[in-house]
């Protein structure tokens, strides 16, 4: 071993990843931190792996990203397991998490065929477009939502052509690291999907600054976000990005209050409400607020908090140490509101909660807290409600409650998000596009449109015209 590799060997145990169980706290594995130049090697095998990929037919493209699919299903309870042990989601979450990757990859794998250009009509001549594959692309994926907002970039950008280099999140690396051995397994070739477990200022700034990295597609905070924004900004690299929430969820006086007080819990306690696109601006026309909160007081009391790997748990843990702090940071002890039950002892336990009578801009309800915890905010009628939910830098989501068709689409059009649903929590969806507005990204994952998110558009004219006599 060369002093260069000894070294790098060195960094690596150096920086070094400890994973915890969110239930217990007990480490449950140790995975070696990458540096710069692992960063550097990995880019570098991947750029000849992405020539070959890419001058495979297209036919052959999909077919392994099909059997990739396959390799997953086949191991859907084994990366469920280590979903529920290195982020703390119920094993029913986990579960639909390892099948939404598969049906990513099978998606995607569809669209490999039936990525075209255009033919243009022009005078004097033929033109054409044509869609290229950009090259390396670079995908830092959140603790969060491990295994699929890791496939939202890695299956349209290999299905595109790509090479991809992964960056996990540092508290939850393993289903990433298995998903990259089942790759190799379901035959695709050797380096053209690399996972790269690492800190963020290390590794994953490695990723973003590397000449070679054609673009980073980067799930986490608006203030990274805004940092890997600036660092691709000097090498005019392509971006997506999917960052905060703070999302409204608007129930009028002619909704169905108790479906809507019944499925509100859940749209904000979901994965502990470490989702950005939790509803934690509950907003309450002021005619129904009283009876609004008669009942979801006892739909927001009987969720279980437990175990995640029992069937029986609705919620988990929260990821770390560093969450649960960041949590209690923003609710008081004596504040009003509705709480649930959480464990007590062992693990990053914090109970649902509601609050009520909240200034709307307190912190707790201007800021993405990021945990299981939601405000109820009264509001007069359509003009005020729609002023409510845009009150924010954020617009990723939103939900609006009603039976009244052209009120449902009045707000939908005047509330400031991305993805909005109608008597509904849905959110995301992989056939139909997913992104914010304002502080909450740029650009758009999933959809009939992901693949090209992922490609160059080439113009090529070709004149009919005769030589001139």
């Amino acid at each position: 071993m060369s002093q260069q590799q000894q070294q790098q060997q060195q960094q690596q145990q150096e920086y070094g990843l400890d994973v915890l169980d969110p239930a217990t706290e007990e480490v449950i594995a140790t995975v070696p931190g990458a540096v710069a130049a692992d960063v550097d090697a990995a880019v570098r095998r991947a750029a000849p792996a992405q020539e070959r990929w890419a001058a495979l037919a297209p036919g052959e493209r999909a077919r392994l990203l099909r059997r990739f699919a396959v390799a997953v299903d086949e191991h859907r309870e084994e990366l469920a397991q280590l979903e529920v042990r290195e982020a703390g989601h119920t094993v029913g979450n986990a579960r639909w998490e390892a099948g939404n990757v598969r049906d990513l990859l099978d998606y995607a794998a569809g669209g490999v065929e039936r990525l075209a250009g255009r033919q243009i009509p022009v005078p004097g001549g033929l033109d054409v477009t044509l869609l290229e594959p950009l090259g390396v692309v670079g995908v830092i994926a959140p603790w969060n939502f491990p295994m699929p907002i890791a496939a939202w970039g890695t299956a349209p950008a290999l299905a595109a052509g790509n090479a991809v280099v992964l960056k996990p999140a540092e508290t939850t690396p393993l289903t990433a690291l298995r998903l990259a051995e089942l790759a190799l397994t379901a035959g695709l070739p050797e380096h053209l999907f690399q996972v790269l477990p690492g800190r963020g200022d290390i590794a994953g700034e490695a990723l973003v600054r590397h000449p070679g990295v054609a673009k980073i597609v980067f799930t986490g905070s608006t203030r990274v976000g805004k940092r890997i924004m600036a660092l691709c900004a000097d090498q005019v690299k392509r971006v997506t990005l999917e960052l905060g929430g703070k999302s409204p969820n608007l129930v009028f006086a002619d909704a169905d209050i108790e479906a809507a007080a019944a499925a509100a819990p859940m749209s904000f306690l979901d994965n502990s409400g470490q989702d950005c696109c939790a509803r934690t601006r509950i907003l309450v026309q002021r005619s129904v607020h009283d009876r609004f909160l008669e009942l979801l007081a006892p739909a927001v009391e009987s969720v279980t908090v437990g175990d995640p790997a029992d069937e029986r748990t609705d919620m988990g843990p929260l990821i770390s140490r560093a969450q649960l702090e960041r949590v209690r940071s923003y609710v008081d002890a004596d504040a009003p509101g509705i709480r649930g039950k959480a464990p007590e002892g062992p693990g990053f336990w914090f109970p649902p909660t509601v609050l009520t009578g909240v200034d709307p801009h307190a912190r707790v309800a201007a800021e993405e807290v990021f945990g299981p915890v939601a405000v109820v905010l009264p509001f007069d009628d359509e003009a005020d409600a729609v002023r409510l939910a845009n009150a924010t830098e954020y617009g990723l989501s939103g939900s609006v409650w009603t039976r009244d068709v052209g009120r449902a689409l009045r707000v939908s059009q005047a509330v400031k998000a991305g993805n909005l649903s109608v008597n509904s929590h849905s959110s995301v969806r992989y056939w139909t596009p997913f992104g914010g507005f304002k502080q909450s990204g740029i650009g758009r994952e999933l959809g009939p449109d992901a693949l090209t998110a992922f490609t160059e558009t080439k113009n090529v004219f070709i004149s009919t015209e005769g030589p001139a006599q």
